[in-house]
């Protein structure tokens, strides 16, 4: 009797043992199997169509540079692209300088830019109206109505407003009507339209459209060009594991117009090449935020 329940109660000890083996094995392939894929998304700072079709060549070409599955995460406001990224909901997020620092703030410093274009450097933003408007410099939207992209947008609200300020115009009690666009383009647009008599947006935006012959320039016109400062980045968050970040950074850095297909990805992103960044660039875009009392 005792030799039969000792050979049972082997057999149910190894039929466990294996049970949890397997167990293991599962969960260790379902965690594999996740960090096969990157989960990418952006700003949305134009129209979602012109967002995805900017990304495709890019996420191919991180696809074959990291080997893993890329995703494009697309966002509906500036809002969902700082929650996913802090969340840890995506891998890597497309910020302008204002939505890095609301995110670094939000995640507790736990959010790191790898890379930005050279164009971000010295990015600018511009002040547009139409060319019968009668406005001619800052100073001249006193009493006026003016649209700004979106509130969390760095070249279309945040540093706009900063040198309005500057300019000792405050858009809250100076202006007619100040109203929020949700994008750059969609900032041209209202414009045109007539429904705003000026609007800001970031100057890459405009150039692009102004290329395109999206923009009647002898309708619609510049009438002031902001000083440089920092803007967009590519960022990650800090618990991304140190290979995927430096895989990444090198994937980025490695473009060229050289080649075909580094040619294409940087004209859709609208960069000459891509350089390395630090969270320190973006200091000047989170003391204008707090001047400007946007950062909560």
């Amino acid at each position: 009797m005792s030799s039969l329940y000792h050979r049972v109660s082997r057999a149910l000890q190894g039929i466990a043992t294996a049970s949890l083996i397997a167990a293991s094995c599962i969960g260790s392939a379902q965690a594999q199997t996740a960090q096969q894929v990157l989960r990418v998304t952006a700003i949305p700072d134009e129209s979602p169509t012109e967002l995805a079709r900017k990304f495709a060549p890019l996420g191919k070409y991180l696809e074959k540079e990291l080997g893993v599955k890329v995703e494009w995460t697309p966002v509906t406001d500036y809002a969902a692209a700082v929650e996913a990224l802090a969340n840890k909901k995506v891998e890597l997020a497309w910020f302008g300088g204002f939505t890095f620092v609301q995110a670094s703030v939000r995640s507790g410093g736990k959010i790191v830019p790898l890379v930005q274009r050279e164009e971000d450097e010295k990015f600018r933003s511009v002040f547009i109206t139409d060319a019968k408007s009668g406005i001619h410099k800052l100073e001249d939207l006193k009493g006026k109505t003016l649209s700004f992209g979106s509130a969390s947008s760095t070249s279309g609200h945040l540093m706009p407003r900063s040198f309005l300020l500057a300019a000792k115009i405050n858009p809250d009690t100076d202006l007619k009507r100040i109203s929020f666009s949700g994008a750059h383009d969609a900032t041209v647009a209202a414009v045109a339209s007539g429904k705003v008599d000026a609007g800001a947006l970031n100057i890459s935006v405009w150039e692009k459209l102004v290329a395109e012959k999206k923009v009647d320039t002898g309708a619609l016109k510049v009438f002031f060009t902001t000083p440089p400062y920092y803007d967009y980045n590519w960022s990650v968050h800090a618990d991304l594991p140190a290979a995927t970040k430096e895989k990444l950074k090198a994937a980025f850095l490695k473009l060229s117009p050289s080649t075909p297909e580094g040619k294409e990805i940087l004209e859709l992103q609208r960069a000459t090449k891509f350089v390395p960044t630090q969270p320190e660039n973006y200091a000047g875009i989170k003391a204008a935020a707090e001047n400007a009392g946007l950062l909560k």
